[in-house]
């Protein structure tokens, strides 16, 4: 209103002056203006900087000394719509990162920082790209002697590789991409290096069915042929193997695994949709690889998981209530000793358990101990720290009843779990995996620490040679040592770690969406129930008990999480199978009979297809009417069976009608323990009246017949005794008068025809 007033009321002179003064302010802010108008908002320079791609697909050595020279090998991709010109693919180093959480929040950011991300170094050591055009790659190497790198204190140094250029709508010099790695240095070995257990698993998915040959040696049926892709050369577990053997590792097998690929060696099957399994075609792929897991694990720590690996967090949450499921456990524990010791020739321990992703509840520490483990294998996400110690505790954590909680990194755990076909990502995660290693042994303790890393289950080939280039890294053992997981778990505790295994809300909800339903284990039981009775009548029950026992714990296998239907399908197909085994024990059913008196045999067979001999099994039939029908004394009779392989017997009951007209008859087989045994035959009985005058005129009949019989043997007889006399006759007449003969041959006769 002051300056209103002052315009009103002021002569012209002074108005012009003040309005002059502000066109002056408004002609200098435009500058600024402009530069808030178009000036890129960071986002934009975030995407700019996006459009050239940098991958480093080398970075030699991983962990460098002083005399070594630092080799970074990669490519950068322009993926804007201009050509860059003038362009240098720089290296930039530093700062020393404090900690782990440091080391995290420079692998996310993906943007180049000025002020924040350091200089290059010498542009001596850049490499020049005259011009890259849109959409294109080009391959670059820098090599830079370490001493000039001016790294100092030890530690974990953040990497960054530049891509800097012109473009025509940006004429100046400026970073349009950069990726990040880190270079653990630590020349010298440090004064306490850390244990650090890396386990590497053995562990596939189920292969095997419940059928098997009629043959001595039972030969087993599998799914499909796919485990040989596995086991030829490049393949995962060709890998594992061929890998492992040179690396200080601990050897975690799944004993389901050795068992079917010794299985491959004598001979195997292979379903066929819709045909008869087929021989398989792999047996010297599976010997090869057999030999050399043997050779790899001499001398070697052994940890034998039980029976095809069982989910333990699916039976605690949803098994553990149907009765029977956790019986299973303590065999599939005794199985796994037994498994690696005659196939591999090698000792192993049986006491640990390895819950999915290490995630752990109190019923899952409750149900891994039952299978009779005291160390359960836990990761640091799922039993983790307050964060008031400061530093991260060994491994081996007490949580109560003689129980281990073995405590893995899930940091180094989880390091490998991406795509690692793609070498910039297996370096970016082998350099990010030494990083935290280091940083682990420089946090501030004065204790020596025991580390474990547990990586994911079944990792693909790719991910095994990372893990294994990795570990080769730290071969050196500036900063850390190998130890085994026996040691780790026999670990002196830190007082001060965490204990308390945490409660069932805080179980990942994405793990449990995986699990095993309670519809499955009940499933599983129904099938075990069969298997029981069936077992019951036969003379080798081996042949079947130890199949089926094996197939009843790879239904419950953690390989099975994330396929849902072939679980369900394999399960159908387990009971299927047993159910047609047991119909191969059958009452052969029967067409109705005739009961003509009062008194008869009623014969009723029992089948057996199976190719062994069946017994204990009690043949009953029972009459609907015991007032008209009787067995005996009473309305039903039973009797005894066996009967051999591949036959029939037939079993026979004497029945006594006391009325005439048809009356239900049922057989049915039962067990030696009263339980019925397959399908109940029903077939009628029709008992027919004899009466006294119908007896009279069937004893008369019986009676001309005698007669009759007897009055043709007379006659016949007479004129075979005519017929003799008269051939008799016949005879003397044609004889010749020889006169006297010496009975001596001294008389004066002679002799005719001698």
């Amino acid at each position: 209103m002051a300056e209103a007033a002052d315009i009103l009321g002021a002569s012209p002179a002074p108005v012009r002056r003040r309005w002059l003064r502000r066109a002056v302010v408004l002609l200098a802010g435009t500058p600024v203006i402009a530069a808030l108008v178009y000036s890129p908002a960071p986002k934009a320079q975030a995407a700019q900087a996006a459009a050239v791609d940098i991958q480093l697909t080398s970075m030699t050595p991983a962990a460098p000394v002083k005399s070594d020279t630092l080799t970074i090998s990669g490519t950068v991709v322009n993926n804007s719509p201009e050509t860059i010109n003038d362009a240098h693919v720089g290296l930039r180093v530093g700062p020393l990162l404090a900690d782990r959480s440091s080391i995290d929040e420079a692998a996310d950011r993906t943007s180049f920082r000025a002020g924040t991300d350091p200089g290059e170094i010498d542009p001596a050591y850049a490499v020049k790209i005259a011009s890259l055009p849109s959409k294109v790659s080009q391959q670059f190497s820098l090599t830079v002697p370490v001493n000039k790198l001016d790294l100092d204190k030890d530690g974990v140094y953040q990497l960054g590789v530049s891509l800097s250029g012109v473009t025509e709508s940006r004429p100046s010099e400026q970073v349009l991409g950069i990726k990040r790695t880190f270079l653990p240095w630590q020349p010298d070995a440090a004064a306490k290096r850390a244990q650090l257990t890396y386990v590497w698993p053995l562990i596939s998915t189920t292969h095997v069915t419940a059928e098997t040959g009629s043959d001595e040696t039972q030969t087993p049926v599998f799914l499909d042929d796919s485990l040989a892709e596995e086991l030829r050369p490049g393949g995962r577990l060709e890998r594992m193997v061929a890998l492992g053997k040179e690396l200080p590792i601990t050897w975690v097998i799944d004993p389901d695994l050795l068992y079917t690929v010794d299985a491959m060696t004598k001979g195997y099957r292979v379903r066929v949709p819709g045909g008869k399994p087929v021989q398989g075609k792999n047996k010297a792929v599976a010997e090869q690889w057999l030999s050399s897991l043997e050779a790899a694990v001499q001398g070697k720590k052994v940890v034998a998981l039980p029976f095809a690996d069982p989910d333990l967090a699916s039976l605690a949450h949803h098994g553990k209530d149907v009765s029977g499921t956790l019986g299973q456990l303590r065999p599939a524990t005794d199985k796994a000793k037994q498994a690696v010791e005659t196939v591999l020739h090698v000792p192993a321990s049986t006491d640990f358990s390895w819950p999915v992703d290490g995630a752990i509840d109190p019923s899952i520490v409750n149900v891994a101990t039952s299978a009779g483990a005291h160390n359960i294998l836990t990761r640091s996400d799922s039993l983790s720290e307050s964060g008031a110690l400061g530093y991260t505790p060994s491994a081996a954590r007490p949580i109560g009843a003689g129980a281990t909680a073995v405590v893995a990194d899930a940091e180094l755990s989880t390091a490998f779990e991406g795509d690692m076909l793609s070498a910039g990502n297996s370096t970016l995660a082998t350099q990010r995996f030494l990083a935290h290693s280091l940083a682990l042994n420089l946090q501030h303790t004065d204790e020596q620490r025991s580390f474990v890393v547990t990586p994911q289950r079944m990792p693909t080939a790719s991910q095994v040679e990372t893990m294994a280039g990795a570990l080769r890294a730290l071969q050196a053992g500036r900063w850390t040592q190998p130890g085994d997981l026996e040691a780790a778990a026999a670990a002196k505790p830190d007082p001060a770690a965490a204990t308390q295994v945490p409660g069932a809300g805080q179980y990942p909800e994405s793990l449990r969406k995986q699990e095993l339903p309670v519809t499955a284990f009940e499933k599983i039981r129904t099938t075990q129930n069969a298997l029981d009775h069936f077992k019951v009548i036969l003379a080798a029950p081996d042949r079947v008990e130890i199949p089926f026992g094996n197939t009843t714990n790879r239904e419950m296998s953690t390989s099975w999480r994330g396929h849902p239907v072939e679980a369900a399908l394999y399960r159908d197909q387990v009971q299927a199978y047993l159910i047609g085994l047991t119909e191969k024990v059958k009452v052969i059913p029967k067409s109705d009979a005739t009961l003509s008196g009062h008194s008869a045999t009623i014969p009723v067979s029992v089948q057996n297809s199976l190719v062994q001999d069946v017994h204990d099994l009690v043949l009953r039939v029972k009459s609907a009417n015991p007032t008209r029908l009787m067995f005996g004394d009473k309305g039903e009779a039973e009797q005894q069976v066996t009967v051999q392989g591949d036959h029939t017997q037939t079993v026979k009951f004497t029945a006594n009608a006391t009325a005439s007209g048809p009356v239900e008859v049922s057989a049915q087989l039962f067990t030696k323990d009263g339980v019925p045994y397959g399908k109940e035959r029903k077939f009628t009985v029709d008992a027919t009246e004899i009466t006294p005058t119908v007896m009279l005129v069937i004893a008369g009949g019986v009676l001309l017949l005698v007669l009759a019989g007897i009055k043709m043997y007379a006659s016949r007889k007479r004129v075979a005794a005519r017929a003799a006399a008269e051939e008799s006759t016949q005879q003397s007449d044609e004889s010749p008068d020889t006169g006297p003969q010496s009975t001596d041959g001294s008389g004066t006769g002679e002799t005719v025809d001698r």
